[in-house]
C-alpha cells in the first residue's frame, strides 16, 4: 500500500478528506498535527507534533518514501520551507491547500488562476491582514523548492468552503437566523456574488489529484460555477430548512454605519473561475442547494448531540 502523509487533518476540510479516503484502502495514511482534536479513524496513524518545531518533523515522522503529502495547514513560507527541508525520507507528490485570498483586488470576475497576486499585506483586514499575502509567498517557496528537489507538486486554491465540521461562522450564520427568527440583513445591492465549494467536493478533488500526472506543477482555483449572492443564499436557506427568514434590506452605508456583522464582504465580489481544474479532472461540482441541504442535516445532528450532553 502506498504512503500518504497529511499535515493537519483534524479540522474541517482535512478531516473530511481523511474520512472519505480512508475506507478506500488506497493509502497507508499518517496524519501529523498537534493532536488537539484526535481523528480516531481506524487505520489512520496519528503522529503528534508541531510543524514549527523541526525536531518534531525529523524525529516523529517515519523515514520512508511518501508517495503523497497533503498540506492543509501551511500559512507562511517558513511552514513550507521547514516541512520540505525536514520530512524524513522522500516525497513523490506534494499538494498544498492554499486559498483564493492570494489574489489582488480586481474588477475582473470571475478571477482566473493567472490573475495578479497580492504584493503586500492588507491592513484593512485587521487580524487577517497577512493571510493571503503569506499564503502566496508560501506557494512561491513550494514551487521553488519542489523544482529544485525534483518533487512533483500541485497547488489548490479553494474559494469559500462550506459543509460539515465548518468552524467558521459562514453557513451557520444563516442557519442561526432561520432557527431563531432574528432578522437577516440582506444588502440592497443584489449583484455582489461569491464562489463556494462544498467540503465533500473539495475532498473528492484532492483525492483525484493524488499522484495524478495531469495536475503536476499546476495551481488551480477550486470553486463551483454558481454565483451566490446574499439573496440567493437566503432563498436556499428558506428552501432547505422550511423556515421563512425575516429579511432586512440595508444599503452599504447603513451596514457600515450600524456595524452589522456579515459573514462575507457585502460590497466586494469573491468570485473565482474554477473551470481549469474541473476540465482537467472531468469533474462537476455538486449543486449548491444539494450541498447546503446536506450541510443543514449535519448542522442539526450537531445541535442534537450538544443537547444530549448538556
Amino acid at each position: 500500500m502506498k504512503s500518504l502523509l497529511v499535515i493537519g487533518g483534524s479540522y474541517f476540510a482535512g478531516r473530511v478528506f481523511i474520512e472519505q479516503l480512508s475506507p478506500l484502502d488506497r493509502y497507508d495514511i499518517h496524519i501529523f498535527n498537534r493532536g488537539n482534536l484526535p481523528v480516531n479513524i481506524p487505520g489512520v496513524a496519528q503522529i503528534t507534533g508541531d510543524r514549527e518545531r523541526p525536531d518534531d518533523i525529523e524525529q516523529r515522522i517515519p523515514d520512508r518514501h511518501w508517495d503523497a503529502v497533503v498540506d492543509f495547514c501551511a500559512y507562511t513560507p517558513a511552514h513550507i520551507d521547514s516541512m520540505l527541508s525536514h520530512i524524513p525520507g522522500t516525497i513523490g507528490h506534494y499538494i498544498f491547500i492554499s486559498t483564493t485570498s492570494i489574489y489582488a483586488p480586481t474588477q475582473t470576475v470571475p478571477i482566473p488562476e493567472q490573475a495578479p497576486k497580492l504584493d503586500a499585506p492588507q491592513p484593512e483586514l485587521g487580524e487577517f491582514a497577512d493571510y493571503g499575502y503569506l499564503k502566496w509567498l508560501a506557494e512561491r517557496v513550494l514551487e521553488r523548492k519542489c523544482r529544485s528537489e525534483k518533487i512533483d507538486y500541485t497547488i489548490l486554491r479553494p474559494a469559500i468552503i462550506y459543509g460539515r465540521y465548518n468552524y467558521a461562522p459562514r453557513e451557520s450564520f444563516f442557519f442561526k437566523h432561520a432557527l431563531t427568527g432574528t432578522p437577516l440583513v440582506v444588502p440592497v445591492d443584489p449583484h455582489i456574488f461569491y464562489s463556494f465549494v462544498w467540503v465533500e467536493d473539495l475532498a473528492e478533488l484532492i483525492m483525484a489529484c493524488l499522484e495524478n500526472q495531469a495536475v503536476m506543477g499546476q495551481a488551480y482555483n477550486v470553486a463551483g460555477e454558481e454565483m451566490i449572492s446574499y439573496r440567493r443564499m437566503a432563498d436556499v436557506i428558506e428552501e432547505i430548512t422550511g423556515r421563512k427568514l425575516q429579511r432586512r434590506a440595508l444599503s452599504m452605508d447603513e451596514i457600515v454605519r450600524q456595524q452589522v456583522p456579515m459573514p462575507f464582504p457585502p460590497d466586494e465580489h469573491l468570485l473565482y473561475d474554477g473551470r481549469k481544474l474541473c476540465q482537467t479532472l472531468a469533474y462537476e461540482h455538486t449543486p449548491f442547494i444539494i450541498g447546503m441541504a446536506k450541510t443543514w442535516k449535519d448542522y442539526q445532528c450537531v445541535l442534537r448531540r450538544r443537547k444530549v450532553y448538556q
